[in-house]
């Protein structure tokens, strides 16, 4: 199943707390960047982001987005959007240091 872009554009919205919000399609799915850093994607309407030491802390479930990926952590709650700006950020700052 590849992601609506609906889901897409709702996602969008939701990030709206972060400038710099950048996405790329990539075969039916959606790669997210923040600061030009790529932190996770939209796989059939799911938000996964990176698996990483200082995001483990939200207790988000692993998913795997497509065969043969690695698990990613699924953010089932997009309506906080304080929450949502929170986690990435937090991901953003694992992945520069």
């Amino acid at each position: 199943m590849a992601s609506t872009k609906e889901y897409r554009d709702y996602i969008m919205e939701q990030l709206r707390l972060l400038d710099n919000i950048k996405y790329r399609p990539m075969m039916s799915e959606y790669l997210l960047y923040y600061n030009g850093i790529l932190f996770g994607g939209i796989y059939d309407d799911r938000l996964l982001i990176k698996k990483l030491e200082i995001n483990k802390k939200y207790n988000l479930k692993e998913e795997i987005p497509y065969d043969g990926a690695k698990p990613m952590y699924y953010i089932e709650n997009t309506d906080n959007i304080e929450l949502l700006k929170e986690i990435i950020v937090d991901t953003y700052n694992g992945l520069i240091k």
